[in-house]
């Protein structure tokens, strides 16, 4: 069993961005850290089509979806893709791999080199990246978007309130997360079994896996807490972007403090692969829309 890994769920509208997530590993993965991908099985010809097959591991989410034999067969059928894919991601320790994973998402650039280091401890356990958030929200209320972080501060409330722990919120809500197979079982051990629960009852779209992790971290202390700030640059959305990037922001800046940056595909559509769903219409008032917010922060 591996001490770290990479590893990163995917399916095949973000496999160009894959693509450039694995070339910027590649580039600058200085301690040759395995990289895993996993995907549905029926994705594999693709992925393999596209990216090739030469500097990651493959796994089906197939697999990793049996690897719990509490739960029954076709459970994911039930369930949203985008839940699906938070699921898998929280469920990949169970392969038996490694004792802790760095999970990427699609979207994710390393942009200088990386070591073992910046994500382990000098003790051999994982450094755990949580924070509260703050200058985030500030600056969501400052530019009139404080919906975003008003959602996240609710998630927050729900998922402490499941644990009953009092205290500040705390967050890590985009990747890399560096997660503890033995935080995933400790959650798995003293809450799920003893409820009669499984991760595919408890993670819900009110209750996000990675406050879940958190909370399980802080309620039964599996490892030691050795907390780290966010390692990349996350751009939650275009007005984001637009506005670091007017005042003076650029991937060389970057690189003093971060090892990586995200343009979430949730608002950067210049990688999907394959054909919009949208209609015309649609996709033309997006764009405008993307525009008026641009020009907004000039303001």
């Amino acid at each position: 069993m591996k001490d770290i890994v990479l590893y990163c769920k995917s399916y095949r509208k973000d496999f160009l961005r894959l693509k450039r997530l694995l070339q910027s590993i590649s580039q600058y993965n200085c301690d040759r850290i395995p990289f895993y991908i996993s995907t549905p099985q029926a994705d594999h010809d693709l992925l393999v089509q596209l990216i090739g097959s030469e500097g990651y591991q493959w796994v089906s989410d197939e697999s990793i979806i049996q690897a719990n034999t509490s739960v029954p067969a076709g459970i994911e059928k039930d369930k949203s893709g985008s839940l699906t894919q938070q699921i898998i991601k929280s469920e990949f320790w169970r392969l038996g791999l490694c004792e802790n994973y760095i999970c990427l998402d699609s979207d994710c650039l390393f942009i200088k080199n990386f070591y073992r280091s910046d994500f382990m401890a000098d003790d051999g356990n994982p450094y755990t990246v949580i924070y509260q958030n703050k200058e985030y929200f500030q600056l969501a209320v400052d530019r009139g978007f404080a919906k975003a972080p008003l959602q996240l501060i609710a998630e927050g409330d729900r998922v402490k309130r499941l644990f009953g722990r009092l205290g500040p919120n705390y967050y890590c809500p985009c990747p890399p997360f560096i997660w503890s197979a033995k935080v995933w079982n400790s959650l798995d051990e003293s809450y799920l079994k003893p409820k009669g629960l499984s991760f595919w009852d408890v993670c819900t779209p009110e209750h996000p896996e990675t406050l879940l992790y958190l909370e399980a971290l802080l309620n039964f202390k599996a490892i030691p807490l050795h907390p780290v700030e966010q390692l990349f640059r996350i751009y939650y959305y275009d007005w984001h972007f637009f506005l670091l990037r007017r005042s003076g922001e650029t991937l060389d800046k970057l690189k003093q403090n971060y090892l990586g940056v995200i343009y979430q595909s949730s608002w950067d559509l210049s990688l999907d692969y394959g054909a919009s769903q949208k209609s015309l219409a649609s996709r033309a008032l997006k764009k405008l829309k993307r525009f008026g917010r641009y020009l907004q922060s000039f303001i």
